[in-house]
Order: C-alpha cells, then structure tokens, then sequence
C-alpha cells in the first residue's frame, strides 16, 4: 500500500470536527479564518504577551474566542506591543 492510502486509512479513524466548532485552532486553520498570513500568525504567537496562544509540547495552538476577541479590538496588526 502506498503512503496516500495510508494516510488516508489513519484519518478516517480521527473524529471530523469543522473548523467552526473547534475550541483552539492549528495555524492554517486559524489563517484561512482570518485572511491573515501563516507567517504573521507565527510571529504573533510567539510573542510573550500573546493572549490567544496554547502551547502544547512544542506545538503552537489558536484559542479561537481570544483570538477573535483579538481581532475584534484591533484595527491594525502588526507587531505585538
């Protein structure tokens, strides 16, 4: 078997959640929400005082209400103060 059908095999195993009702988000999913770059996303979140990040391990999360919360209140993004 060859590694697509492989992979393949291993999601249907994995519940499917929509993005929609997700509680934290990976980055692309958190950048396709919010039209905002990978990159940026990335620089944001390693910020010190960055409120919407979880960490797990070494993985970077989006907490999504923080995160819209986030963008709600701002009218520019850019550098995180």
């Amino acid at each position: 078997m060859n590694k697509i059908n492989e992979n393949n095999e291993n999601n249907e195993n994995k519940p499917m959640v929509r993005v929609s009702e997700k509680i934290v988000l990976t980055i692309p999913e958190a950048a396709a929400l919010s039209n905002i770059g990978q990159n940026r996303l990335d620089k944001l979140l390693r910020a010190p005082n960055c409120p919407f990040v979880i960490r797990v391990g070494t993985k970077k999360l989006v907490k999504r209400k923080e995160f819209e919360r986030f963008i709600s209140d701002h009218d520019y993004i850019g550098e995180m103060p």
